[in-house]
């Protein structure tokens, strides 16, 4: 039975979700010690260069070699920017079960980037690899990530009371843990029906995958390949309005 996720590249219209490298420390970096990223993750706090570098190095890669899950840095197609993370973790091969969790940078929030790459990883996930669930969490005061989950079609199955650790920022500038609960979202795949599918690329496009000899390819490489298939260019505008998950 297989227990890992293959090296692979999944690409949109309008972004590639790509394994992490080195050259992506400064963006991370600075995407992680955005104020709605401390607030909503475990991320540590600060967030350093050394933080940035050891997983983008080594952590993220081991998630899929250890079998525990696949990381997945979203970027923009046009312009190669990093624009958030996508972390399948806790996977369960014996019932190809698993959670997913996501981050989307203060840049790049309001365009439907955190949708378009969650659901391209979801789709990718049940057509070729089979899984029969893809499970999302998102703090109780976190909206705009239960506004994705439900943008994508996530049925909502209830509530884990007191589960969750979120931080709050002080009047001085310091933050404090906080309990929360949970709300517990899934996906299974007669979620994704061919009408919602068929919808949902005349907006984003339909995805591609990549196996692991493209995944590490130059950016120049994805865009002479998409280009060949056909698929079109879109210009992307920036706002900083859509918090991320936890």
């Amino acid at each position: 039975m297989t227990t890992t996720f293959p090296d692979v590249t999944i690409s949109t219209d309008r972004l590639v979700l790509r394994p992490f490298e080195e050259e992506d420390v400064t963006a991370l970096a600075e995407m992680m010690n955005d104020e709605q990223v401390t607030a909503w993750t475990p991320a540590p706090h600060p967030y350093t260069r050394a933080d940035a570098r050891a997983w983008t190095t080594d952590r993220s890669h081991a998630e899929r070699t250890s079998g525990r899950g696949i990381v997945l840095a979203v970027t923009e197609f046009l312009t190669h920017r990093l624009v958030g993370s996508v972390h399948l973790r806790d996977t369960d091969w014996r019932t190809r079960t698993t959670e997913i969790r996501y981050v989307t940078a203060p840049w790049a929030r309001g365009e439907g980037y955190a949708a378009e790459s969650v659901l391209a990883v979801a789709r990718w996930l049940f057509r070729e690899q089979q899984f029969e669930r893809l499970e999302l969490r998102t703090a109780a005061g976190n909206t705009a990530a239960q506004q994705v989950a439900q943008k994508i079609g996530c049925i909502s199955e209830g509530v884990l009371r007191n589960a969750w650790t979120v931080r709050t920022q002080s009047a001085d500038g310091g933050w404090a843990d906080t309990r929360t609960d949970l709300i517990v979202w899934s996906l299974v795949p007669e979620d994704l029906d061919d009408e919602d599918a068929d919808a949902f690329d005349e907006v984003y496009g339909a995805y591609e995958t990549y196996d692991s000899h493209d995944s590490h390819d130059s950016h120049d490489s994805h865009e002479a390949r998409r280009s060949r298939a056909g698929y079109p260019a879109h210009a992307v505008t920036a706002d900083r309005h859509r918090p991320v998950t936890r």
